[in-house]
């Protein structure tokens, strides 16, 4: 008994160290976001909204805002049609190359991420195709890195799926597009949602691309961020951090929601 006392203990502190480890920077970078000095320092030189105020209207921070969040929606929506379609072939496929296939897909988590854009960049220079420097071209990045998270979350659920429910359904009349919407994605719903919100959070964040393929045009708020903290060490870009760390909050608390909702509804249908 106390061996199995002193076991949860060391787990109970391991974890509380593991938690302030994570949360930590993110509490110095709003303190550090929130001082009313004159440079980025800590401990802040007093509490004030003045860098918050001038992210806002900012000519460079805001902007680059708004568009990593456009390109990470826009990304988030290809990814997960996408992820969730490879998912649903290399589970249930049984074709030759299946393994293969599975890691050509999942090769994106594995390189790292300046190697992956120097590779697209110099494709894309190579082949002439008009893709060097536009958003369509940042944009195929940002799916490729971001995919293989939705493959891996909605693959997850459909391991041990029971077909026979899909099979049921079409027995009774429904198309085979139609029992999968009304079945199948019913159920892996939450799985796709989650990685979805994976994959909205990883373009978000994505700097190693916007090194090589984006444009003083096509800028994202990291490397905004980096230009920032490279020539300039003023607080804004710890305010434009707290941004970036609200909205990350902010999807994980609705990505939380949708999938309570699911089951809420899904309980509700079973009871009804």
């Amino acid at each position: 008994m106390r061996e199995t006392v002193r076991f949860h203990w060391l787990i109970w502190l391991g974890s509380a160290a593991a938690l302030v480890v994570l949360l930590l920077p993110v509490v110095i970078v709003v303190l550090a976001g929130l001082t009313a000095g004159e440079y980025l320092t800590f401990p802040p030189q007093g509490l004030s909204l003045r860098w918050v105020v001038g992210f806002l209207q900012s000519p460079t921070f805001f902007p680059a805002y708004v568009f990593s969040l456009e390109l990470a929606l826009i990304t988030m929506v290809i990814s997960s049609v996408m992820g969730t379609m490879a998912a649903v072939y290399l589970t249930r496929s049984r074709a030759r190359g299946v393994a293969a296939m599975r890691g050509l897909f999942m090769s994106p988590i594995v390189l790292p991420g300046l190697v992956l854009g120097l590779a697209l960049y110099v494709s894309y220079v190579l082949t002439d195709i008009g893709l060097a420097r536009t958003f369509g071209g940042l944009l195929i990045g940002h799916v490729l890195v971001t995919s293989p998270f939705v493959l891996a979350t909605v693959s997850a659920s459909l391991v041990g799926f029971d077909i026979s429910l899909e099979e049921a359904a079409r027995s009774l009349g429904a198309g085979p597009l139609q029992a999968f919407r009304l079945v199948t994605l019913k159920i892996i719903q939450p799985a796709v949602a989650a990685g979805s919100i994976f994959a909205f959070i990883i373009s978000f964040g994505q700097f190693d691309l916007s090194l090589y393929l984006g444009t003083p045009n096509l800028t994202g708020l990291p490397y905004a961020m980096y230009i920032s903290l490279r020539y300039k060490f003023e607080p804004t870009a710890a305010a434009a951090g707290i941004f970036a760390i609200a909205l990350v909050v902010l999807s994980m608390a609705i990505s939380s929601q949708l999938v309570n909702l699911t089951k809420l509804v899904s309980n509700a249908r079973l009871r009804w």
